[in-house]
């Protein structure tokens, strides 16, 4: 039950109650925006796939693979390889959260000032 005090009392008024729904329609859909954003990983490889890395939408580092036969690279090359594959991971996690973050911005601001106009 909601007190007279209470900011999200509609007091049978339809349309403020239909905006307080659209609001937390919107809210919960942020959020889980929110949630999917956290979650993405990218992946990249290098050296033929014997050297893997995967980082985190803020390009953080969440794990590295090296195939033993990356080994034989040399010390070198193989450094070289796990920068690459970071390299493409982090690209990778980029082009994710674009496309989970695209459905959201299409059309508004955001999304003219991405493709250099300015309103429509």
């Amino acid at each position: 039950m909601t007190s007279p005090t209470d900011p999200f009392t509609t007091t049978g008024d339809e349309e403020l109650g239909r905006l307080l729904r659209d609001y937390q329609r919107e809210l919960a859909e942020i959020e889980g925006l929110r949630d999917r954003i956290a979650s993405v990983e990218g992946r990249g490889e290098a050296a033929d796939g014997r050297v893997v890395v995967n980082v985190t939408q803020s390009g953080a580092l969440a794990g590295v693979t090296i195939d033993p036969r990356a080994m034989r690279l040399g010390s070198e090359r193989l450094a070289e390889a796990i920068m690459e594959a970071a390299s493409a991971a982090t690209r990778d996690a980029e082009r994710e959260a674009r496309d989970v973050v695209a459905p959201f911005i299409s059309g508004t601001m955001l999304d003219d000032r991405r493709d250099g106009t300015r309103g429509r």
